[in-house]
């Protein structure tokens, strides 16, 4: 039997887990019509197979009709989920993996023009930042309804066969009573600790009442709210101790900070740049204090930090979320002996910020997350070798070369640069970025793993890859950066990748202009904020680096924001004329004929990039399909078999930035679709 503290069975009332790492409690925004259907049970079934201990569904399932789902939640109100859940329950049990879900009414934390347009409920009548309603302030019947509504839920996930359910009460109604930064209440419901905790009591009662004391019951709250006026940690420790004393609870799942903003929201769940587990040590103090099971989870994302976690009694169960969304085989690796091989996590946190965006979760590193249905985790070997000539070791051509090495084809890389990375090993210039490399490196280690053979400094033009006799070509030489289209001064112009690779010193009074909208404008204007200098931001959008998801955005302001770095929106930069020993910067509008001048020493553009794609058009008549691709097999994970050229050689094909300026995640994605159809 294993000594791996992780891999140590938890005996958690009557429920044996296998180990003791867990998916907590999130919502991955899969649901159909509310539902858990066959893409949610796939994403789950996955890290069961995988194996998994304790797998913990929906972000907070919706118990009411009046809690409409903010994150296209599961709707725990509606009977017919009782059908679904037991599906997912079932294949999950089939692998040995302990299911449980969250409920929750979001309370003030949603819209009321989402679902039935409902008003939103609350203890009082504050607006929630992140989603702007200003809600009801409940009545009593609202709050024996709402009571209802949660055993009700309860009990079908009882009837569904889950192992138990988790209360959430941070940020969602139970909370909005606990905290006094909420509750305008009166009496029995508002004013002393005992009233606040009043509707929590009454909900546990009901669903005590209803489920049976067999059935596992946890709460994951927060225990410090880290706000002035909120709830402070020692008052988090009385509602520890409350709970405790209820006997209601069966586990504790902890928090610390409030959700909020979307600053407030990146402290409770940290991306990437901050600093790993920074509440771990407070769960433990949390453990010490209930002496009742203990959960937590926040960016704990390497094997090594959760097993300190359990190692050192801090916790009884460690969630890895984010980690297993990068990769869901971290057990199964772990039991192999292959914890060197685990895909990490980079903490670019693209599944949760879409989430926040109303879209589903996706994995920047992983393309196969959240696909598991029509994009399989495990990639199969091709029915006959060939031998692939890749152009570019960015994320793009690093990703076909590791899934066609998978396939059994002979690879070769050409990179014009003397190591791997792109674009990436660019944007990792900012210290707080650098985990962008594990990208990287970990495809390199994979690739060369795999007998990929590279050839570094190798600037390869047509004759360097026709001399390769390649079946397949894939181009992956990414982009340059774009700066030209000013009506005056294209020449005056500095681009943001030149300040971040230091092939521009930083000016004095600086204008960056932002088009482009993703990170590199911000990035730039750090490093220039960082000598001292003057930093305005001028994007034509009407929101700052649109492309940067907001809790993304959170450590870039905070940096900004700190060195007073101004943000302009609405602006286009027009034209850029010299003015004596300067710049004049022509601003305009797209909403009039509106004018605007900016005396600098400086101007930078972020105008995204335009494909490096000269070797593509020159190897083009040499191919099959000459270039052509067929979209339809691409997303079917078909053989591409376009043939337009009797007379070529080899199929030819392009990705990443080389086609067009897009993410990491695109790039990625391209790549792994059209590598294993090869």
């Amino acid at each position: 039997m294993s000594t791996d503290p992780l891999l140590q069975p938890f005996q958690l009332k009557h429920l044996t887990l296998r180990n003791r790492l867990m998916l907590s409690s999130h919502e991955p925004a899969y649901a159909e019509d509310g539902m858990p259907k066959a893409r949610y049970r796939a994403y789950h079934a996955e890290r069961a197979r995988a194996g998994i201990g304790l797998t913990m569904t929906a972000g907070s399932a919706s118990v009411s009709r009046d809690s409409p789902p903010a994150f296209n939640n599961i709707l725990a109100w509606k009977d017919e989920v009782v059908g679904w859940m037991r599906a997912l329950t079932g294949e999950c049990h089939d692998h040995g993996c302990a299911v449980m879900i969250q409920l929750t009414h979001l309370g003030r934390r949603t819209r009321w023009d989402r679902g039935d347009w409902l008003p939103s409920l609350s203890s009082g009548h504050d607006r929630e930042v992140a989603h702007r309603a200003f809600p009801k302030k409940a009545e009593d019947w609202d709050i024996a309804r709402v009571i209802a509504d949660y055993a009700d839920a309860a009990e079908r996930m009882q009837a569904a066969g889950l192992d138990g359910i988790e209360l959430e009460a941070y940020g969602h109604l139970m909370d909005q009573f606990w905290t006094p930064l909420v509750n305008e209440m009166e009496a029995p419901y508002g004013g002393s600790l005992d009233n606040r905790m009043r509707f929590a009591m009454e909900v546990l009662g009901a669903i005590r009442e209803r489920v049976g004391d067999d059935f596992i019951v946890g709460i994951r709250y927060a225990a410090d709210e880290v706000e002035q006026g909120g709830i402070t940690k020692a008052e988090g420790m009385e509602i520890t101790r409350r709970l405790k004393a209820s006997g209601l609870v069966d586990f504790l799942n902890v928090i610390r900070g409030h959700i909020d903003t979307d600053a407030a929201l990146t402290d409770v769940i940290p991306v990437q740049g901050m600093r790993s587990a920074p509440h771990l040590d407070f769960a433990g103090e949390i453990r010490a204090e209930a002496q009742i099971p203990t959960l937590h989870a926040a960016k704990i994302q390497d094997v090594a930090t959760a097993r300190h976690a359990i190692a050192s009694g801090k916790l009884d169960i460690v969630g890895m979320t984010r980690a297993h969304m990068a990769d869901p085989h971290i057990v199964a690796k772990i039991l192999r002996g292959e914890e060197d091989r685990i895909r990490p996590c980079v903490g670019a946190n693209y599944c949760l910020d879409r989430i926040y965006m109303g879209g589903g979760a996706l994995c920047l590193h992983n393309p196969s997350t959240g696909r598991e249905l029509e994009l399989p985790h495990e990639i199969a070997p091709a029915a006959e070798a060939r031998r692939v000539v890749i152009v570019g070791a960015g994320p793009a051509g690093l990703e076909a070369a590791r899934v066609a090495a998978l396939r059994g084809h002979e690879v070769v890389v050409h990179e014009a640069a003397n190591d791997p990375g792109g674009q990436v090993r660019l944007t990792a210039q900012t210290p707080r970025r650098a985990e962008m490399m594990s990208l990287i490196d970990w495809r390199f280690a994979e690739c060369e793993r795999l007998g990929v053979r590279f050839q570094f400094n190798s600037f390869a033009d047509a004759d360097t890859v026709r001399a390769e006799a390649p079946d397949v070509v894939i181009v992956a030489t990414g982009g340059l950066p774009h700066a030209e289209g000013l009506a005056e001064g294209d020449g005056l112009l500095v681009t943001a990748w030149d300040i971040l690779s230091g092939d521009a010193r930083p000016g004095s009074n600086v204008l960056i202009f932002d088009d482009a909208g993703d990170f590199a404008a911000l990035q730039a204007a750090e490093t220039i904020a960082a000598t001292g200098a003057s930093v305005e931001i001028v994007t034509r959008d009407r929101n700052i680096a649109s492309e940067v998801m907001g809790m993304s955005l959170t450590p870039s302001l905070r940096a900004l924001q700190g060195r007073d770095v101004r943000f302009t929106v609405t602006w286009k930069l027009d034209a850029v004329r010299r003015a004596g020993n300067g710049l004049e910067a022509q601003l305009g509008s797209d909403y009039g004929a509106f004018t605007r001048t900016r005396e600098v020493d400086q101007v930078v553009v972020n105008l995204g990039t335009r494909p490096l794609d000269d070797l593509y058009f020159e190897l083009r008549p040499g191919s099959v399909n000459l270039g052509e691709v067929d979209y339809e097999a691409l997303v079917a994970l078909a053989p591409q078999d376009v043939r337009r050229n009797p007379e070529g050689a080899y199929r030819l094909f392009r990705i990443g930035d080389a086609v067009s300026a897009r993410n990491t995640h695109a790039a990625i994605y391209d790549a792994l679709r059209l590598s294993r159809a090869l």
